[in-house]
């Protein structure tokens, strides 16, 4: 293929916010959730049918099919979900739409909001006001009043380090805690992530803050498309800003490392780098339990899996319930029948359908469905893939363009393939 085609498939696929994602029935949108401090230990009767009917039902969904494996053994977590990247399809899940506290998996929403609209090279000195109303025992990277550190070193500090203090920063920069949070909750309702209502942008416990396994699904999907997201999600470690001191009459900023806490990029005593990984984001707080959603590339299928609240006390629990699911999704991927599809976002469900779609987009009726039906399309995993969605410049507003017929790799380039150094 020529060097200009392939810039431009590349160009499409990265500022493409949704990959071939058709809706298996038209979304319905719940009522808001209520407070919640100690989530129920069996999941609601009825749940949100985004994506298809079987995602709102309880239990273990799955569809084996003909050589598919069964589904591993010994998961305790309350909801989780596999999903293939590139084509949208869920190959199974448990619980998918149970609205759970989120952790700092919410951190991604946030990212996803909020990281388009500053400069990496930005500057920033921080002010008291910054750092005002983070929680009690919060994760935080160790900013200090009066430092000044670029945009770049604060996203570092939110991924790596799950920093509620860079959360905080990036905040205040935002023009506050209040209005992050509400444009976070207008991202969500964009990407049809309705299982999803944010409180604290940091994901700290809140009454009424919840997401789904479904919704973080999404929203890492999301993020994804964004070069600089996928940098900052799979980098390993990065050095730090520390304290400016002076030394011999000169003023010196020292630094110190960092080190990303997702386990299956970075391992552990009991854990090691799992092969493929390329990010997302872990969570854990006392409410919420462990929290994690994780994208891993192999043979050229990309798969998203997201585990929230394992029963099982054990050390990386979330990590090593996690790597099961993306070993039995590689395995099954091609074989198992697909449950549900990760919907695409409200603006670009209507984008005109191309050769080898099926039937034209429309608008779900009712005002109790907030989301927009999607275009039913070629579920064969041989193409007919993609809508292209711009962020322009941090701007909240979406705008749909033309769907493209796209038959490539989702794009995770292999700079960001990142790997544990020894």
């Amino acid at each position: 293929m020529p060097a200009p085609h392939r810039t431009v498939r590349r160009s499409l696929l990265v500022t493409s916010a949704a990959l071939s994602s058709l809706a298996l029935t038209a979304p319905v949108a719940l009522a808001a959730p209520g407070p919640s401090t100690s989530p129920s230990a069996t999941p609601p009767a009825h749940m949100s049918s985004v994506g298809g009917a079987r995602l709102g039902q309880p239990g273990a969904q799955a569809d084996l099919g003909d050589g598919a494996p069964v589904l591993p053994k010994g998961l305790t977590a309350r909801s989780w979900i596999v999903a293939d990247a590139e084509s949208g399809e869920v190959l199974a899940a448990q619980n998918a739409h149970w609205r759970l506290p989120p952790a700092s998996t919410m951190k991604m929403l946030f990212a996803d909001t909020v990281l388009p609209k500053f400069p990496k090279s930005e500057k920033h000195t921080v002010v008291p006001a910054d750092l005002a109303g983070i929680g009690a025992g919060s994760s935080m990277v160790g900013i200090k009043e009066g430092e000044t550190y670029t945009v770049h070193d604060l996203w570092l500090g939110v991924f790596l380090r799950s920093g509620n203090d860079a959360v905080h920063v990036l905040s205040a920069m935002n023009d506050g805690v209040d209005n992050t949070v509400r444009e976070m909750n207008e991202h969500a309702e964009e990407l049809q992530a309705l299982d999803t209502h944010v409180v604290s942008p940091d994901g700290y416990d809140a009454p009424e803050q919840v997401s789904s396994a479904y919704d973080l699904t999404l929203v890492a999907r999301s993020g994804l498309q964004k070069k600089d997201f996928r940098e900052y999600c799979s980098t390993v470690r990065a050095k730090f800003p520390g304290d400016t001191e002076k030394k011999k009459g000169k003023e010196v900023r020292g630094t110190f490392e960092i080190q990303n806490t997702n386990r299956l990029l970075s391992g552990d005593s009991d854990i090691s780098v799992y092969q493929g990984i390329a990010g997302v984001k872990n969570g854990n707080t006392t409410n919420a339990g462990a929290t994690f959603t994780g994208v891993a590339e192999r043979d050229g299928r990309v798969l998203l899996v997201t585990v929230m609240n394992p029963a099982k006390n054990e050390h990386n629990e979330i990590y090593k319930e996690t790597a099961s699911l993306f070993d039995w999704g590689f395995k099954a991927a091609g074989k198992a029948r697909p449950v549900g599809e990760l919907v695409a976002p409200r603006s670009a469900a209507g984008a005109t359908a191309q050769p080898g779609s099926t039937a034209s987009p429309g608008e779900a009726g009712g005002a109790a469905d907030k989301a927009s039906a999607q275009a039913a399309g070629d579920r064969s995993g041989s193409g007919g893939m993609g809508m292209a969605l711009a962020l322009a410049g941090g701007a909240l507003v979406v705008l749909a363009a033309a769907a493209f017929l796209v038959n490539r790799r989702w794009p995770l380039p292999d700079l960001v393939r990142r790997r544990s150094r020894p």
